[in-house]
């Protein structure tokens, strides 16, 4: 491979680049699916919950609300299956079908006549959803140079907080415009993506060479079973409690952001027009914060090691989501000010994800790397689904917001303490 002489990096390869930015735009076009329903969560159960019978009170919103999260959450648990199949059959085919499904189950929220439907829409489209992230990551792993390749884990994530400013700015116009059904629209744009990697991207050397190697001997059971031998069974195990402490705070606080600005607007007087692009601003200062965090992630993993830089961005997560949500939330002046600076530095603490993109890859070898991924990032969705559901019961049970996605916040502590028994791989090159 050639090499860039003035900064003494290696050139990427034409399938490099293609497969990065598929990889990009999958995570990308994958955000903005799964932060569609966070936006028009209120309109959609408010149109919705009268036609399946149930009153549209703010609490039955609310309950109804995190249920769906918590479905979403649940299909997204069952998307560690696409790990096997990644290891057994590439990344690229596993990564084209995942798009797939997410953007068709997207698409079709829009025709949703009943919560119930709207309901199995979701927990299927979160099935395709879940597969994105541990296929691209997998991928852009093992094709990028190792010089390059921790940059490109944080390059990569950013992806999915784009997602969310392209839902941001959907919404701000064709939402608040057209209603919710017609976001539920351009969630379907995703699929047209896979045309572009199906004819652009082929597998990864490392995969393809390693394939061949093992060739029919290596099957689906295999790739799975053996994160739980005794050289992997510690840190799997650990990886998958770590990634459910991420779970916690983006699922059950930041996807409640917009609701949280909603009722903050109600609260200040302001229009539902104004309540409704008020939310997108707030979801568009989320997004720019943890993109930030996510360009600043690889520099900050090789200085300070990938565990403590995962505790530093879990330590803003405890911070601003407690005070965020316990305190700002229910101040009588200024609350929305305050409130949008705490979603800055929230948002910035939400690249603690971007971690997992360079931290999971380098643990395990070729053969069992995308299920490690998938299991480590899917396996913690059923309890953060269980937890998803407690926030949207609290939020019922107490009529707001703040207080129960402020208590989510104690996962970060346990999760600062967790940290002790992560697998260091600072320094060490990725596994054959």
């Amino acid at each position: 491979m050639t090499t860039n002489p003035s900064k003494n990096l290696s050139a990427l390869t034409p399938n490099q680049i293609r497969g990065f930015w598929a990889a990009w735009g999958g995570w990308a076009l994958d955000g903005m699916d799964s932060f569609i329903y966070a936006l028009v969560m209120v309109p959609a159960l408010t149109d919705l919950l009268p036609r399946s019978g149930i009153s549209a009170s703010t609490g039955e919103v609310g309950f109804y609300g995190g249920l769906l999260f918590a479905l979403f959450l649940i299909g997204w648990g069952f998307s560690l299956v696409w790990g096997p199949l990644a290891d057994r059959f590439g990344r690229v085919r596993a990564l084209m079908l995942s798009i797939l499904c997410y953007s068709l189950f997207t698409f079709l929220g829009a025709a949703a006549t009943r919560v119930w439907q709207l309901a199995v829409f979701r927990l299927l489209a979160g099935v395709g959803i879940g597969g994105e992230w541990s296929m691209g990551g997998t991928f852009v792993a093992e094709e990028w140079p190792e010089d390059r390749r921790k940059r490109a884990a944080g390059y990569m994530h950013t992806g999915y907080y784009f997602g969310f400013l392209l839902a941001a700015l959907a919404n701000h116009t064709v939402g608040a415009h057209f209603g919710w059904r017609a976001m539920f629209v351009i969630g379907g744009a995703p699929a047209f993506l896979v045309f572009f990697i199906r004819a652009g991207v082929r597998e990864s050397d490392r995969f393809t060479s390693r394939s061949k190697e093992l060739s029919s001997r290596w099957s689906m059971h295999q790739a799975f079973f053996s994160l739980f031998q005794p050289e992997y069974r510690k840190r799997t195990v650990v990886n998958a409690l770590l990634v459910l402490i991420s779970i916690v705070g983006l699922w059950a606080g930041s996807v409640y952001v917009p609701a949280a600005l909603t009722d903050l607007a109600t609260r200040a007087g302001l229009t539902p027009l104004q309540g409704i692009r008020l939310a997108s601003v707030g979801t568009i200062l989320l997004a720019v914060g943890t993109i930030l965090g996510c360009l600043l992630m690889p520099d900050l993993a090789e200085w300070w090691g990938r565990r403590a830089t995962l505790g530093a961005f879990f330590g803003l997560m405890l911070v601003f989501i407690s005070a965020g949500f316990g305190f700002v939330f229910y101040l009588h002046a200024h609350a929305i000010g305050w409130f949008l600076v705490c979603l800055f530095f929230l948002g910035v603490g939400g690249a603690n994800f971007a971690v997992y993109t360079l931290w999971l890859p380098e643990q395990y070898r070729t053969e069992s790397r995308a299920s490690a991924f998938a299991f480590a990032t899917s396996l913690g969705r059923f309890v953060g689904a269980g937890i998803t559901f407690w926030v949207g019961w609290g939020v019922s049970h107490y009529h707001t917001i703040g207080k129960p996605v402020a208590w989510t916040s104690i996962a970060f502590l346990l999760g600062l303490l967790l940290l002790l028994w992560g697998e260091e791989t600072k320094g060490k090159p990725l596994p054959s």
